[in-house]
């Protein structure tokens, strides 16, 4: 079996939010290299789908990118129950309180070089409690037909890894046998 071996790490940067360390990895071939690690919290995410079969999303832009896009509520948990920061961050940034929460998937987005590890929880319900405590986190909150994810997926306008394969999931749960 072919195992990339980590060394030991020596910090390159560090704040509250991440941690950027250059690792001395050992290749099977016994080589040496420089792999940089970038370690975050982990992230709880909420996707919430009501009676109509449509799925709660923010539209907004990530100045990173430069691009506008869908993506589902989402937030760090820092020694939080996951599903209830998942549920804490969607009432907080779309004033809807997801009712009880189930565990839809557990993702690392980008494996190779980063620690970040995504739980999504998704609920069937939502009270509506009022604007959102965190409406700067979006310009919009919209119930979003959920037959329509693989073609707002296609166009580009969902560009999240977290949210591209939770919502390809709860379509793919919700759509039933064909």
């Amino acid at each position: 079996m072919s195992v990339w071996r980590n060394l030991g790490e020596r910090t390159e940067y560090e704040n509250p939010w991440v941690t950027v360390n250059m690792a001395d990895v050992e290749l099977p071939d016994g080589r040496h290299l420089d792999h940089t690690v970038i370690r975050v919290r982990p992230v709880a995410v909420a996707a919430v789908v009501n009676e109509r079969n449509e799925v709660l999303l923010l539209w907004r832009h990530r100045f990173i990118t430069g691009a506008w896009g869908w993506e589902l509520p989402s937030g760090g948990c820092d020694g939080e129950d996951p599903a209830v920061a998942a549920a804490r961050e969607c009432e907080e940034e779309t004033g809807w309180r997801p009712g009880p929460m189930r565990l839809l998937l557990a993702l690392h987005p980008m494996p190779g070089i980063s620690t970040s590890h995504h739980r999504v929880y998704w609920s069937s319900t939502a009270t509506y409690m009022g604007d959102p405590k965190d409406a700067h986190e979006s310009a919009r909150r919209e119930w979003v037909p959920l037959h329509r994810v693989p073609d707002l997926i296609g166009q580009g306008e969902v560009r999240s890894s977290s949210a591209v394969a939770s919502l390809l999931m709860l379509h793919h749960l919700r759509s039933g046998p064909k």
